[in-house]
């Protein structure tokens, strides 16, 4: 009979977090485990190489100057930061249900409507400066801006309809969940992390990529570890307990330790029998929500998006809620929560003829004849069960100050662990939750 395999933490989950933590537990002197149930590394990160040599990204890509954590680990790998989509050549396109507009700003505000979007904006700036992003249960009027939509606030505040529809519009753009659906106490909260507070601009949240390749950042992790990371090895269950903790792994092989990390999403936590962990912490956790949303990608011959003034960005009221140019070439697309059920409900062949004929309404016939298409279904993936975290209108209250928060011998990380989450929120989360493991001893 073999021995039950031992380490001093047990990381589960190979994606950023998971990745980054057990790199920092590993230089910190702690041996390490890392069980990832793919049999891939990177999580939502993910790459593939065209023939032509062109890389394609698969998962996230793009982050902005607040991102700190995600950039300081990018220059410790030795890899390049360069600027993403924001510097390309050409203008927004905007898809509407009866036409398609190309401008910087939308095309059909009247001038009112863009003095409604000028004093909105401004507005929102000043109510997010009074949130503080790491704590805002303590804010005075919480439990009121939690419960209100985003929408019911616009609504209030006299946007314009034209204002409504183009929030919207870029709201779905982001596939995090329509503007109805989302806390406005959520939105303040992640616009706070920025210097500007202001709505989410690309400028600001996306203006930079890896050149390398964003996958290859876990790449690089997972090769530092070695064979401290172990493929095809989904967890299923958790115990944890200051005299020892296990994870025993769908094989039925039985892992201890001394500590676990939990670096899995939201909606895969919950599939893991966790014990030994307190009602609150698993009530908090269990109500995270990721917004269950698919990302599409198709590589071209060459940009002729650009033959039109247009940049390749877009905003849709379409199946596929925006675009944009990841690399030379290549488009990447998002379908939102609220279009995911029609998207998914047929054949993946019609699927991609679907896809394919929404960018070529767009930006021309050429759109039809990709070299090559990808389509990542994270809503309905099992080990993702969701793109980025959703917060609809009374989460946040309900998820609570344990969020982000560990219960040692259990430390968790992710990208639904911090206020913006996404990529972000995954390295500055595993690298808080090696240091508060590394500290308790």
């Amino acid at each position: 009979m073999s021995t039950p395999m031992s380490a001093d933490v047990v990381v589960v989950g190979a994606g950023l977090a998971g990745l980054a933590a057990a790199r920092d537990l590993s230089d910190g002197g702690a041996d390490v485990l890392v069980v990832e149930a793919r049999p891939r590394v990177g999580g939502r990160v993910e790459q593939v190489r065209q023939p032509d040599g062109r890389l394609v990204q698969l998962g996230g890509e793009v982050i902005g100057n607040s991102h700190t954590a995600y950039q300081q680990l990018v220059a410790e790998l030795g890899l390049s930061l360069v600027p993403s989509y924001v510097a390309e050549p050409g203008e927004l396109t905007y898809a509407l249900h009866e036409a398609v507009y190309v401008g910087s700003s939308p095309p059909w505000f009247s001038a009112a409507d863009h003095d409604s979007m000028a004093r909105i904006e401004e507005r929102f700036a000043g109510l997010a400066a009074t949130v503080d992003p790491d704590d805002p249960w303590r804010h005075p009027d919480a439990a009121a801006l939690d419960h209100t939509s985003v929408r019911q606030w616009l609504v209030a505040e006299q946007a314009t309809p034209p204002v409504l529809r183009a929030l919207e519009v870029a709201q779905l753009g982001l596939s995090a969940g329509s503007l109805e659906r989302t806390s406005l106490l959520a939105l303040l909260r992640k616009c706070a992390t920025t210097e500007s507070h202001g709505l989410y601009s690309y400028a600001e949240w996306e203006n930079l990529r890896v050149a390398e390749g964003s996958a290859t950042v876990a790449l690089r992790m997972a090769e530092e570890l070695g064979d401290r990371v172990r493929c095809s090895a989904p967890a299923r269950a958790i115990k944890a307990s200051a005299g020892g903790c296990s994870v025993q792994l769908d094989s039925g092989e039985l892992l201890h330790c001394a500590a676990v990390v939990s670096a899995v999403p939201a909606g895969p936590f919950r599939d893991i029998e966790t014990s030994g962990v307190s009602d609150a912490r698993l009530e908090s956790l269990h109500r995270q929500r990721h917004a269950l949303a698919a990302k599409f990608v198709a590589a071209y011959p060459r940009p002729f998006w650009r033959d039109r003034g247009q940049s390749g960005l877009s905003e849709s009221e379409g199946i596929l809620g925006s675009s944009w140019p990841q690399g030379e070439a290549v488009l990447s697309t998002l379908v939102p929560p609220e279009r995911l059920a029609a998207y998914v409900s047929t054949d993946p062949r019609f699927r991609r003829t679907e896809a394919l004929a929404e960018l070529a309404r767009w930006f021309g016939p050429e759109a039809r004849e990709p070299v090559a298409t990808y389509e990542r279904l994270w809503g309905t993936d099992p080990w993702t069960q969701g793109y980025i975290t959703q917060w609809r209108p009374g989460d946040v209250l309900a998820v609570g100050p344990l969020h982000g928060t560990h219960e040692p011998p259990l430390y968790v990380c992710g990208s639904d662990q911090w206020v913006a989450g996404y990529m972000e929120g995954a390295v500055r989360t595993g690298r808080a939750a090696a240091r508060a493991a590394l500290q308790h001893g």
